[in-house]
């Protein structure tokens, strides 16, 4: 087992030193992988990994072992558990604190069927920060009497006096002459005549209070489960007895594994927050390759912090992604007024309403997907309130390797219909500080949206100070000096706008030069604002344009490019193509992949505005 834990380490550090991915997290659950499939009969049995970004071992031990150089790339193996990959995994799942409620709605359906079969859920200490975890831990207590909840902490460590004692009495919980013994005593207490009912209160009291002396974690004893550990989750055969007595027991049980991130790569055993989510690394040392160019999120950063330098009122909140969404440089300098809540973000912008509430300016910064979860804590606890915060949205749009699960592709749909809420779509660095400015100036909630990528080249037009509703028209001529149309005496010219969400900005100037040189000029207004919208400033250029081409990174449903469509029809502007991601899900690759299988790559908008133009 430890040459085979060993093989496993070998193989996840040299496919994510290649092609990116998250390895901490898997480098410290192998001993884990391999006694749980060791002990338990998967898929017989079900295990549900919580966030699944640690299931690299489950996969390789699973039969995927051939195919898994090919994580995270395009038609190759996703880098969660996917249903369609194997039927090892049961749900196909990205984000955190869902296990416990997926795992006790399996094994509910499975008992009330009578289907045999044991249900596991492996959840991390980071994803019980998240409040739907503790909801299904309640009803779970309640209702599962064979549910398994693997607990795999990996940020303490296990003294071993006290971790010693706590094995030993968690043992002895759980054999079946204990339960046995234990149930025959409460239900001789229960027949008590008169003194039966409060026999047993005493007895349950007392229990619980001997527990709170002798333990300082006792929460899940609360929540109705039994509690197992805390065990060294890297003593495979250690966790193979504890887990083979686990699975005879008939009540829902807690197993507190305690792992270290990164276990056996040094670089990301020191540094388990960078080795976390990583892109392609030299395997030696560590190091990741930085490029040039500047990033959407490293552009955020920089303009915040001359931001915070003037403004003192401005606080910055995260759910568990300092360093993701660029917050770690404030973090560092300005350590009091930064707040990472955990993985909760229904609390994170509950909790930024209350400081702005209090006389604050909150920055809270969440990635698109992510904030899926705090829709109706922006409808209620801003908006409602008419309360003044930035709410700060990266990875918008098409999210390149991690799949479905993270594409950025709703958050317009979602928060365009919201009553006094602002949206921006900054396309540039210098658009997206500007964009910010305009933001902490504001007297009502700003959404600000970007891509996961480099910043496209500036242009002067993005220079001009940001006017409500108003978008950036980036002429042809701006953005490619050099070219010239090459016009014959009988040729005219035709021209086109593209208009765009700014995370679509690159995409759109690619098209538009390849336009320039079949004779079409193809400008471009990029939507500064998404929301409000300034409908007559817009009708107003567009009238210039022979065809115009809606360009959105979100969804088609909805969205932004939708409406401006309805919008020209109703004012006699027919000739519009919509160019938006459609009705789907859309699986791992690279960005320029997912824009291709979304029909949105750069050929795909210059074939659209031809079309337009041959109509």
């Amino acid at each position: 087992m430890k040459a085979l834990a060993a093989e496993i380490r070998r193989t996840i550090i040299e496919v994510v030193g290649k092609n990116g991915g998250h390895l901490a997290s898997n480098l410290g659950v192998v001993e884990l992988t391999i006694a749980l499939h060791r002990v338990f009969n998967s898929p017989e049995d079900a295990i549900v990994w919580d966030v699944s970004h640690q299931c690299y071992a489950h996969k390789l031990i699973t039969g995927r072992y051939a195919e898994f150089a090919t994580l995270r790339q395009a038609d190759g193996l996703s880098g969660f558990t996917k249903k369609a990959e194997s039927p090892h995994d049961f749900f196909d799942n990205g984000h955190s604190s869902t296990s416990i409620s997926s795992a006790l709605g399996l094994i509910t359906a499975w008992n009330l069927q009578e289907k045999g079969g044991h249900v596991i859920a492996v959840i991390g200490d980071g994803a019980l920060t998240g409040g739907m975890a503790f909801e299904a831990l309640s009803n779970a207590g309640q209702l599962a009497k064979n549910l398994i909840v693997i607990v795999n902490d990996n940020q303490m460590s296990i003294d071993q006096n006290t971790g010693a004692l706590s094995s030993y009495l968690s043992r002895l919980t759980m054999t079946t002459h204990y339960q046995f013994f234990r149930h025959c005593i409460d239900k001789f207490v229960k027949h008590i005549p008169f003194f039966g009912s409060f026999l047993t209160k005493f007895i349950f009291r007392f229990k619980r209070g001997l527990k709170g002396l002798l333990f300082s974690n006792n929460l899940f004893s609360d929540f109705g489960f039994e509690y197992v550990g805390p065990l060294d989750g890297h003593d495979e055969k250690g966790l193979e007895n504890v887990l083979n007595m686990v699975k005879d027991m008939n009540r829902p049980v807690v197993v507190h594994v305690v792992t270290k991130k990164g276990k056996g790569y040094s670089p990301a055993e020191d540094h388990p927050e960078r080795f976390h989510g990583i892109g392609p690394f030299c395997i030696s040392d560590g190091t990741v390759e930085k490029f040039d160019t500047l990033s959407f999120t490293e552009s955020f950063s920089s303009s915040l912090m001359k931001l915070a330098e003037e403004r003192g009122d401005i606080v910055c909140i995260t759910a568990a992604m300092a360093k993701g969404t660029g917050l770690d440089s404030f973090a560092r300098h300005y350590p009091h007024r930064f707040f990472d809540v955990g993985i909760a973000e229904e609390h994170a912008v509950t909790f930024g309403g209350g400081l702005a509430r209090g006389g604050l300016l909150p920055v809270i910064c969440i990635y698109s997907t992510f904030m899926q979860r705090a829709v109706d804590q922006l409808i209620h606890d801003i908006s409602l309130q008419k309360l003044h915060a930035v709410i700060v949205l990266d990875r918008a749009g098409a999210v390149p390797n991690d799949g479905e699960t993270h594409q950025g592709v709703f958050d317009i749909a979602l928060f365009r219909p919201v009553p006094g809420i602002t949206i921006m779509s900054p396309a540039t660095a210098v658009d997206l500080d500007i964009c910010l400015r305009y933001a902490v100036n504001a007297e009502s909630a700003v959404v600000i949206r970007y891509p996961k990528m480099s910043c496209p080249s500036e242009q002067p037009s993005f220079s001009l100070p940001a006017e409500t509703g108003r978008g950036v028209l980036v002429t042809a001529s701006e953005f490619c000096p050099s070219l010239e149309v090459s016009l014959e005496d009988d040729v005219a010219v035709k021209n086109v706008l593209f208009v765009t969400t700014g995370g679509m900005f690159s995409e759109v100037t690619v098209a538009s030069r390849s336009l320039l040189m079949k004779n079409i000029i193809a400008d471009i207004y990029t939507l500064r604002f998404i929301k409000p919208f300034d409908s007559e400033y817009f009708l107003e250029i567009a009238r210039r344009y022979d065809g115009i081409v809606f360009v959105e990174d979100g969804v088609v449903t909805g969205g932004i490019a939708e409406f401006l469509a309805g919008l020209c029809a109703e004012n006699e502007i027919s000739c519009c193509a919509v160019k938006a991601f459609p009705d789907s899900f859309f699986s791992q690759g690279s960005r320029s992949q997912i824009c291709e299988q979304a029909g949105m790559s750069p050929a795909d908008l210059q074939k659209a505005a031809e079309d337009i133009l041959k109509r």
